[in-house]
């Protein structure tokens, strides 16, 4: 669905979460040997050496607790987690959510610890302001790859990103 400016909802709602960012960590979670699940990671992937020194990418895949130092250190402004989740969307279509809406999805996870308290943890150390791009896959069963309609909407999240991220 597109806005009245022709953006689709998520690009307006990044647009609007990003308007004040100084210092954005991009986070992308995901296991890559679980097709849809690595999403996250390769839209990290895609933004490498495109984006400006207020952005600090990180390939998270399964272990995002594994860069909790790292993502202080940053000392951000905005905190931006990109997964994939079982939402009830069409694949490939995603929501931008605050850590609270957590308890709302039946979302999936591959995480070692889930992301509503790694979040938590992030909200109380850092002070920064803290989104989450969830992305519905399509399959989430053992393979490498995701699929087409996946790989799409990680391109066009990945261009959305580069006209947003400071």
């Amino acid at each position: 669905m597109k806005t009245p400016s022709g953006e689709t909802q998520t690009e307006k709602k990044l647009k609007d979460w990003l308007f004040d960012a100084k210092k954005v960590v991009v986070a992308g979670v995901g296991n890559p040997l679980r097709k849809d699940d690595f999403v996250g990671t390769k839209i990290v992937r895609g933004l490498q050496k495109k984006t400006s020194s207020a952005v600090y990418l990180i390939e998270c895949e399964t272990v995002p607790e594994n860069f909790i130092q790292q993502i202080i250190g940053f000392n951000p402004t905005h905190i931006l987690l990109i997964d994939a989740a079982v939402l009830g969307l069409e694949p490939g279509n995603s929501r931008l959510i605050k850590p609270e809406q957590l308890t709302m999805f039946p979302a999936f996870s591959t995480h070692a610890i889930p992301l509503r308290i790694f979040c938590e943890y992030l909200i109380k150390t850092t002070k920064a302001k803290i989104a989450l791009l969830l992305i519905e896959p399509k399959k989430a069963d053992f393979g490498e790859g995701l699929t087409p309609d996946v790989k799409t909407s990680a391109q066009k999240i990945v261009d959305i990103l580069l006209r947003a991220l400071p």
